[in-house]
């Protein structure tokens, strides 16, 4: 910032008037002073505002000022530009968005770069989730990021959330292996975690083998999903000889007694009891798939209120004026 102070000097100033009797004529002239050039001579020094230290422009203008002030006093005024801005080489005002530095890390309260993909941050919050059939690809996916979560904290759950028809389509054709099932069922079997597993929409053959492997106690579905066990198919034949045709259903057959055995050690039936209502497709809703074991627990936001507050039979009879006759 610049101020002027204005002091009365004579200048002598020779007149034209004659040349054989010239006389000096004293006229008064005004001398502007700036501050900055009478700093030095004056001892009373003017306060300067506090300058912040990272603001690169304020400290530019400082360094101008303290080097060479007549910079600042006689800097042209451009309309085009701001003023003291061509003090600086290659000015720059803002970077534009694309100028900005993308940080590394990804921080969803303040992000800095393009977000990840959903099930990356699904697996940030230790979710798994199974949203299609059991293909080798779906496979691939989950036994890795079961893998990785054992690997990042062997002591924290592993929460699974299944919404798929196994290893079949709606209209029960084939799309998958058995064996695709199988991997995921033994790869959660080799966890040191909790595993809290819930149906969401469906689970399905494999699928519901996979509900059911959960952590005792920590087996939960949704009020409206759908839970079934079936048989598994035999893959389309084509045109494969006969021979091969029985080869595989062979290995079906050895398939379905595999499945039949684990679903009876995770719901507590026997053997029997599951291979005979898998003749047939088998479904469940919540109730039925608490009722049979499947799982433990219906997810339903305030169901142990509900509860709480329904009263006993005997209380419905009692409040009613219905008495209880004994032998009836």
């Amino acid at each position: 910032m610049a101020c002027f102070l204005q002091a009365p000097m004579a200048n002598a100033i020779v007149s034209s008037a004659s040349a054989s009797s010239s006389r000096a004529v004293r006229v008064p002239k005004l001398l502007k002073l700036t501050c900055g050039a009478l700093g030095a001579r004056n001892a009373a020094k003017i306060p300067m505002p506090p300058i912040n230290p990272n603001d690169p422009f304020l400290s530019k203008l400082a360094s101008v000022a303290s080097s060479s002030p007549e910079t600042l006093v006689n800097s042209s005024a451009n309309p085009d530009t701001p003023p003291f801005l061509d003090l600086f080489d290659s000015p720059k005002l803002m970077a534009t968005p694309a100028q900005v530095e993308r940080s590394v890390s990804y921080n969803e309260h303040r992000p800095k770069s393009p977000p990840p993909d959903l099930p990356s941050l699904l697996l940030n919050g230790r979710i798994v989730y199974i949203g299609m059939p059991l293909v080798p690809a779906v496979t691939e996916l989950v036994v890795a990021e079961l893998m990785y979560l054992q690997w990042m904290d062997p002591k924290q759950p592993i929460y699974l959330y299944i919404n798929s028809t196994g290893t079949t389509r709606d209209d029960g054709e084939t799309v998958g292996m058995e064996t695709e099932g199988f991997a995921i069922y033994d790869a959660l079997m080799q966890l040191q975690n909790e595993i809290h597993t819930v149906a969401v929409g469906a689970a399905i053959g494999q699928a519901c083998l996979l509900l059911s492997a959960g952590t005792k106690g920590k087996r939960f579905m949704m009020p409206h999903a759908k839970a079934m066990i079936q048989q598994p198919r035999v893959p389309s034949s084509g045109l494969m000889p006969a021979s091969d045709v029985l080869i595989r259903a062979k290995e079906v057959i050895i398939n379905r007694d595999i499945l039949v055995e684990l679903l009876a050690k995770h719901t507590g039936n026997s053997v029997e009891t599951v291979a005979d209502v898998m003749r047939r497709p088998f479904y469940m809703d919540a109730n039925r798939a608490k009722e049979f074991g499947v799982i433990d627990r219906i997810l339903w936001r305030g169901q142990e209120k509900v509860m709480a507050e329904v009263a006993s039979p005997e209380e419905w009879d009692k409040n009613a004026g219905i008495k209880v006759m004994d032998g009836f």
